[in-house]
């Protein structure tokens, strides 16, 4: 397509959902032309991003024919291959505008697997089209930006779903209930921790000069992001360590871990965070300080007021190989948590450990689980459980705006904002001041207490420009 037929196409776009922005909103396909879309009826999906995650989420909704994949987007050729032989007959594009654009009455709805940095722009564009939105995990790449989509989903009235499977799944329920039926009193502590990163983190940005693939389209891929040269160091899954595109391994693994004790636990906003994170040094007394990568570990401590019932609280994150102490009711020889991290809860009565979403729920010492009346999950069976995480989502969307998913907007948008406070802590981390001599005054290395309902931090004004970033040019799409 000619240059000038591209800005025509995308000029054209923002400027109607500029009006929907305003308050007017083009009418979704099943409400202007079929009415009620019957749980019998299929449902059409189109997917933004085809690569990686997609070559689960996409087929997942398909669900073998049940429903429809009617258009693909994706910025990458190469990444897009698997999806296009399989839906051959899907129309394919690379700037999700236009396809958005092109094929507004043909889509009810819109899978988002791409970078973290794109999501906002993506999963807003969609929702101010009428068309219902699962969008992976993390929600969104900043704190503003979950915020804004949350509103939006309410505002628009469609269906929306985060990629964080595990919430469909029957152990995050159980715990919930026996957290809530006091199974272990009151939970003043939790530790959750991760064996990411699996990618380089801590690391400079990379230089040198690459030619663009051919089958790329690298302006389209930096999206909101600030311009620069490509580098194969960024793509296709390494984009996690870098700032500008991911969200580091709390941002990966966090909206798995963390929605566990977050629902258990009727969690809100946090009040304070503060974090320390692990060192470079590339001499002797030298250290590096990398702010275009996230640290190679962390352990963050997130702290939470009282709440109904319930005392506050502290979370504890750890990442990059770190983890807690091993509790003392666990036997040496016990495996604590699972390979790739592990959630304990710490009550006035007792502990609970889990792996992954809540994955095999145990009490603490484990000789308590033939020795105590355990209660059985509140909450009904979850058809599929977190493989039908997708299929849930598809199945309230026929049933139209109302209708439950685990991890609605309402609910993923908060727990993202809890898990995005982390990485506003990593960022103002390495924040200093230099004295006349040049040494170096880390201001940033202090607790940061959180105005949650504002979204600010309140003792360092620093800090607050990490709650929003700034997109390059004219990347504002529905973000007022």
């Amino acid at each position: 397509m000619p240059a000038h037929t591209k800005n025509s196409s995308r000029r054209k776009f923002i400027r109607n959902t500029a009006l929907a922005a305003s308050g007017f909103f083009i009418v979704p396909r099943h409400v202007l032309g079929r009415g009620y879309i019957s749980p019998s009826d299929k449902l059409n999906i189109a997917g933004i991003g085809v690569g990686g995650k997609a070559n689960v989420n996409l087929p997942y909704a398909y669900n073998k024919g049940s429903d429809n994949i009617v258009a693909l987007c994706d910025v990458d050729d190469r990444q897009s291959v698997d999806g296009r032989k399989r839906w051959p007959k899907a129309p394919y594009y690379k700037d999700f505008r236009q396809m958005l654009e092109k094929e507004n009455k043909n889509i009810d709805a819109v899978i988002i697997t791409t970078p973290d940095h794109m999501h906002f722009v993506q999963a807003m564009a969609a929702m101010q089209l009428g068309k219902h939105v699962y969008c992976e995990k993390p929600l969104t790449h900043d704190i503003y930006e979950a915020r804004m989509l949350t509103r939006a989903a309410a505002k628009y009235k469609v269906v929306t779903q985060m990629g964080n499977q595990g919430s469909s799944g029957d152990d995050t329920r159980l715990i919930e209930t026996w957290v809530q039926n006091g199974l272990i009193g009151d939970v003043h502590t939790v530790h959750v921790w991760t064996n990411r990163p699996t990618w380089p983190q801590g690391v400079p940005a990379p230089k040198g000069q690459h030619a663009i693939p051919k089958e790329l389209d690298w302006e389209l891929w930096l999206g909101t992001a600030p311009s620069r040269d490509y580098n194969p160091a960024y793509l296709p899954a390494i984009w996690r360590g870098w700032v500008d595109f991911g969200t580091g391994s709390l941002g990966d693994m966090g909206c798995h871990f963390i929605d566990v004790p977050y629902r258990a636990l009727k969690l809100g906003y946090p009040v304070a965070v503060e974090t320390s994170v692990g060192s470079v040094y590339t001499g002797f007394f030298e250290e590096a300080i990398y702010p275009d990568s996230y640290p190679p570990s962390a352990k963050t401590h997130i702290q939470f007021p009282e709440r109904e019932n319930m005392p506050a609280l502290e979370m504890v994150w750890y990442d990059g190989g770190i983890r807690p102490k091993r509790p003392v009711e666990l036997l040496p020889d016990e495996e604590m948590g699972e390979y790739d991290g592990g959630i304990i809860f710490e009550g006035t009565k007792g502990k609970i450990m889990a792996g992954l979403f809540g994955r095999n729920p145990t009490l603490l010492p484990t000789r308590k689980m033939k020795e105590t009346q355990l209660p059985k999950s509140k909450f009904d069976f979850v058809e599929g459980g977190t493989e039908g995480h997708q299929q849930q989502w598809v199945k309230a969307c026929k049933q139209g705006f109302g209708a439950y998913t685990s991890s609605s907007f309402d609910k993923s948008g908060p727990l993202t904002e809890t898990v995005l406070m982390g990485n506003l802590a990593v960022h103002s981390y390495n924040h200093f001041e230099t004295d006349a001599k040049g040494n170096r005054k880390f201001n940033g290395r202090k607790k940061l207490l959180w105005d949650g309902e504002n979204m600010r931090i309140t003792n360092f004004e620093p800090a607050n420009q990490f709650v929003r970033r700034k997109y390059r040019g004219n990347w504002n799409l529905g973000s007022e």
